[in-house]
């Protein structure tokens, strides 16, 4: 799938997403080129699919890595690789919601799957 193809995938899969979701998104859902590692990978084995992203200066917007997906999924046909898109996103929108509304569920979640990650090492 190229980078083309996965925008045009994104686009979609975000118009599934009701209005209120975007409610302070204001720099929106960025697709970048990269595959990015994650900070606390040990082996050439953690990648990071998107992230959700709030500072001062940039607001709060999401990023997606294509470069990580082809990384991972790149075997995947377009039906498989959309469903990762569309799990990734909604995880994003989550921290999104969960942000606005001063939760932090989510980050325990994944700060849990770090652990039990780092604990394999």
């Amino acid at each position: 799938m190229t980078i083309d193809e996965m925008q045009d995938i994104l686009d979609r899969l975000a118009e599934e997403l009701p209005p209120i979701f975007y409610e302070e998104l204001n720099g929106g859902i960025l697709l970048l080129p990269e595959a990015h590692k994650s900070a606390y990978a040990r082996a050439d084995d953690l990648w990071t699919l998107g992230e959700y992203r709030y500072n001062y200066n940039m607001g709060r917007y999401i990023v997606i890595y294509y470069g990580s997906f082809e990384r991972l999924y790149g075997h995947l046909d377009d039906e498989r690789m959309t469903e990762q898109l569309r799990k990734t996103l909604r995880h994003e929108f989550r921290h999104h919601m969960e942000s606005l509304a001063g939760e932090d569920g989510l980050e325990k979640e994944d700060a849990a799957y770090i652990s039990k990650y780092l604990a394999g090492f």
